[in-house]
């Protein structure tokens, strides 16, 4: 799969394709035996990159958290051949916050899960400033000593609290932060443009988006408030519907998927892996024909012309 762009992943020497593959659907949306389909079919077309948590999928009934790392896990067991593929990034702080002990102890239950030596790219998942972050991010520095992870990242921090934490970090001798991870799309800019983004371009940082598709708005799912009942995700999707800039979008995501071939979904990821400081959008799959118009994106460049006519849509 040569024909597709690795980009690097902050400085940590690891090379990542431009779409990673969300891991928040396997052991709920997505059972096992699919989950392992929808992990071979992304790998066989050239992605690199999965990205789950240890929270996933606590919200379930019945479910404590964990359960994706186990899918993925069981998946690598299946054939050891794939670890050397692929780039596994996961996730703490979410449940038991970002003490140094909590991290230490949820890192090691997240390799025993997965059944890896080292996480790849470990985020602290949430900002928790009733903890220094000369302490969290201590303790991550010490599992990258131990060879327990590679790479640190930071999700849901703000644009002052990732300029703080590369503070911290030079003043202490941390190995930086290579990576960020914020809620960004095509109909909800405003999350991360401006400060943010400024950040993740000015410090050299990979920006990972979540949230790519707009709960499925961007596969062109939800056009009308009656289609708002097709799926239990899609009363979520009641802000784009109604508003002028949402259908706009939706109309050059039709003309562009017209020229290009593409679908939808297919169009919008490939506009947000253009954007500054981004090196790969997340997208999740519960089957492996949604999965194809996710990687699709993988080979798919927008002519200027059509980025410029997505981002005016937008505004």
């Amino acid at each position: 799969m040569n024909d597709i762009e690795m980009r690097p992943l902050g400085n940590s020497g690891l090379k990542v394709a431009p779409l990673a593959l969300g891991g928040n659907v396997f052991g709920w949306t997505a059972d096992q035996e699919t989950s392992f389909r929808i992990l071979d079919a992304f790998v066989d077309s050239g992605g690199t990159m999965i990205d789950t948590a240890d929270v996933y999928s606590a919200w379930v009934p019945g479910h404590v958290g964990g359960e994706s790392e186990t899918v993925i896990g069981e998946w690598l067991k299946r054939d050891q051949s794939k670890r050397e593929r692929v780039v596994i990034a996961t996730k703490v702080g979410f449940m038991a916050g970002l003490k140094p002990e909590s991290i230490a102890t949820t890192c090691d239950e997240s390799l025993r899960r997965l059944g890896i030596d080292a996480i790849d790219l470990y985020y602290q998942h949430k900002d928790d400033e009733s903890v220094p972050l000369a302490d969290s991010l201590g303790a991550f520095e010490n599992l990258r000593k131990a060879g327990k992870i590679r790479a640190t990242g930071l999700s849901n921090f703000s644009a002052e609290r990732v300029e703080e934490a590369l503070k911290v970090c030079r003043e202490h001798g941390y190995n930086r932060p290579d990576a960020l991870q914020n809620w960004y799309n095509l109909v909800e800019r405003g999350k991360y443009e401006g400060a943010l983004q400024d950040a993740t371009v000015s410090s050299g940082l990979s920006q990972f988006p979540y949230y790519s598709l707009a709960n499925g708005f961007l596969t062109g799912k939800y056009r009308s408030e009656n289609d708002l009942q097709k799926s239990p995700r899609g009363l979520r999707n009641v802000e784009y519907v109604k508003s002028d800039s949402g259908q706009r979008v939706l109309t050059a995501l039709d003309e562009i998927a017209a020229e290009t071939g593409a679908g939808l979904a297919t169009v919008a990821l490939a506009w947000l892996k253009m954007q500054p400081g981004v090196t790969a959008p997340i997208a999740s799959a519960t089957s492996v024909g949604q999965l194809s118009e996710l990687v699709a994106a993988l080979r798919l460049e927008l002519a200027p012309a059509q980025l410029a006519r997505l981002t005016q849509a937008s505004d």
